[in-house]
C-alpha cells in the first residue's frame, strides 16, 4: 500500500498523466523521416509550439509556422512560432492564419507539408467566413462557450463559419502531400473534432448547424446568418482536395489515463478507469462520481487497498453567474459538496493543458478537510457553485492546482482516491 500522501499521490498522477502527452516524447515516436525536396511545418494549438521544437530536434531547422497560446511558446531553430489568444481569438491570430495560408499558396506535388495540430486550435487558427469579423467572431465563440453546448456541436457552428476548419485547410495546401499530427483533446478522439479539424473533412451541414444555434438559443449577427444561409467551404471527406492527406492521432487521453493508472497500481492502488471521454455538465458529472466513491467507500472492508476511479473527457459549463470558473473546478466543487467531508475520499480534477476555462489554473484538489476550510473562512461553497465561481472558492482555501503551461492537451483528468475505513 502507497505512503505517499493523498493529495501528494493525486497530484503525481496528473503529472505522470500530462507527462505521457508530452510531444517532446510522442513526436519521435510517429515521425517518419524528414522526406526530400521542399517541406513546410504549419501547426496551431496549445502544444503545437512544442511540437515543432520536437519535429526540429529529429529533422533540424524546417521552414514553416505554428501558433500557439501566449505563453506557450518554445525555442525553434527555423520554425517561426506566433502567439494568439486562447480561447477567444484575437487580431494576433487573425494575422497569423493569413500568413500561414500564404507558406501553402502555390505548393506542388512534389511538395510536402507537415502540419501539428492540437486542443486550442479552433480559436488559434482564424479566419472568419464571408463578411464576419473578428469582432463579430469572438462574440459567437464566446457565447458557444458559454452555452453548455458539447464541444462537438460547438464544432459544427465553428467549421461553417470558418475558411481554415472542416479541411479547408488541407485544402489551401493541395495538391502538396500533407501529414497531420495530432494531439486528441476531444472525446472518442475522433480527428475532425481537433481543432475542428482543419485538415479534415466533414458531412455536417450547415441545416445542422442552424439547428444548433437554435437549440440554445445564440444570438449569430447577420453576417454569420448570411455565412450559413450560402453553401459553405467546409468539404466532405471524399472530397479530391483532401485526397493527399494522412490525419494520425499520436496522443490521446487514453494513454494518459492508462499510464497514471499504471503508476497508481505500482503504489498498491485498485484502479477502476470509468472511460476516457466523458461528457456533460461538469457539476453533474462531479456529483455522480463523487456518489460513486461514497458507495465503493460504504462497501469497503478494513485493510483493503485503496481504490482509484479514473476518467477523462471534457466536461462543459453552462455559464449562470458571474463567477470565475472553470469545468474542472466546478468539477471538483460539485464532488466536494456532495462528500460532504466524509473521511477517506481525496479527489483531483484538471485539464492537462494547465488551463481550466479562461484562467491561468488546472483545476483543483478536495479531500475530507476541504468544506471545513471553507466554512472557516466565511465561503459558503454552494453559493460559489451557484455563480459559477469555483476559481475563487479554491483560490481561497489554497486548494489550486498551477502547473503553468504544460505544453499539451489531452482534456480532462479526474481521479478519486478512496482509503478503506479503519474499523
Amino acid at each position: 500500500m502507497t505512503s505517499i500522501l493523498p493529495e501528494q499521490l493525486l497530484r503525481t498522477l496528473f503529472e505522470q498523466a500530462v507527462a505521457a502527452a508530452d510531444p517532446v516524447k510522442v513526436i519521435p515516436e510517429t515521425l517518419p523521416p524528414k522526406p526530400e525536396g521542399r517541406v513546410v511545418v504549419i501547426g496551431a494549438g496549445k502544444a503545437s509550439a512544442r511540437m515543432a521544437e520536437a519535429v526540429e530536434q529529429q529533422w533540424g531547422p524546417c521552414e514553416g509556422l505554428v501558433i500557439t497560446r501566449y505563453g506557450y511558446a518554445r525555442p525553434c531553430k527555423q520554425i517561426e512560432i506566433v502567439e494568439a489568444s486562447h480561447p477567444v481569438p484575437d487580431q494576433a491570430g487573425v494575422e497569423a492564419t493569413t500568413r500561414l495560408l500564404s507558406l501553402l499558396a502555390g505548393l506542388g506535388k512534389d511538395d510536402f507539408v507537415l502540419c501539428l495540430i492540437s486542443g486550442g486550435g479552433s480559436s488559434l487558427l482564424v479566419s472568419p467566413a464571408g463578411e464576419i469579423s473578428l469582432e463579430e467572431k469572438q462574440a459567437i465563440n464566446s457565447a458557444l462557450l458559454a452555452s453548455g453546448a458539447p464541444i462537438g456541436k460547438m464544432n459544427i457552428v465553428r467549421k461553417h463559419l470558418s475558411r481554415v476548419k472542416g479541411g479547408q485547410l488541407a485544402a489551401a495546401a493541395y495538391p502538396a502531400k500533407m501529414l497531420t499530427l495530432m494531439i486528441s483533446d476531444v472525446p472518442g478522439d475522433d480527428p475532425a473534432g481537433i481543432a475542428s479539424g482543419p485538415t479534415v473533412g466533414d458531412s455536417g451541414t450547415t441545416e445542422q448547424a442552424r439547428a444548433i444555434i437554435d437549440e440554445y438559443a445564440l444570438q449569430l449577427p447577420q453576417s454569420a446568418k448570411d455565412v450559413l444561409a450560402a453553401q459553405t467551404g467546409v468539404l466532405h471527406p471524399d472530397a479530391e482536395s483532401l485526397s493527399r492527406v494522412e490525419n494520425r492521432i499520436i496522443a490521446a487521453p487514453s494513454r494518459s489515463l492508462a499510464v497514471a493508472a499504471d503508476f497508481a497500481k505500482e503504489h498498491g492502488v485498485e484502479v477502476q478507469i470509468l472511460g476516457d471521454a466523458l461528457e456533460g455538465e461538469a457539476r453533474d458529472l462531479g456529483h455522480e462520481q463523487a456518489r460513486l466513491a461514497l458507495q465503493i467507500r460504504a462497501d469497503m472492508k478494513p485493510g483493503q487497498p485503496p481504490v482509484l476511479l479514473l476518467s477523462g473527457g471534457e466536461c462543459t459549463v453552462t455559464r449562470r453567474g458571474d463567477g470565475v470558473g472553470g469545468p474542472n473546478a466546478e468539477f471538483a466543487l460539485s464532488a466536494a459538496i456532495t462528500l460532504q467531508g466524509q473521511d477517506g475520499i481525496f479527489a483531483i480534477a484538471c485539464d492537462t493543458d494547465g488551463v481550466d476555462g479562461a484562467a491561468e489554473v488546472a483545476g483543483a484538489v478536495i479531500g475530507p478537510t476541504t468544506l471545513g476550510k471553507s466554512i472557516n473562512q466565511g465561503l459558503n461553497a454552494e453559493d460559489y457553485l451557484n455563480r459559477n465561481d469555483s476559481h475563487s472558492f479554491f483560490e481561497a482555501i489554497g486548494d489550486q492546482v498551477i502547473p503553468g503551461p504544460t505544453l499539451t492537451n489531452v482534456n480532462d483528468f479526474h481521479a478519486f482516491l478512496i482509503q478503506p475505513r479503519k474499523d
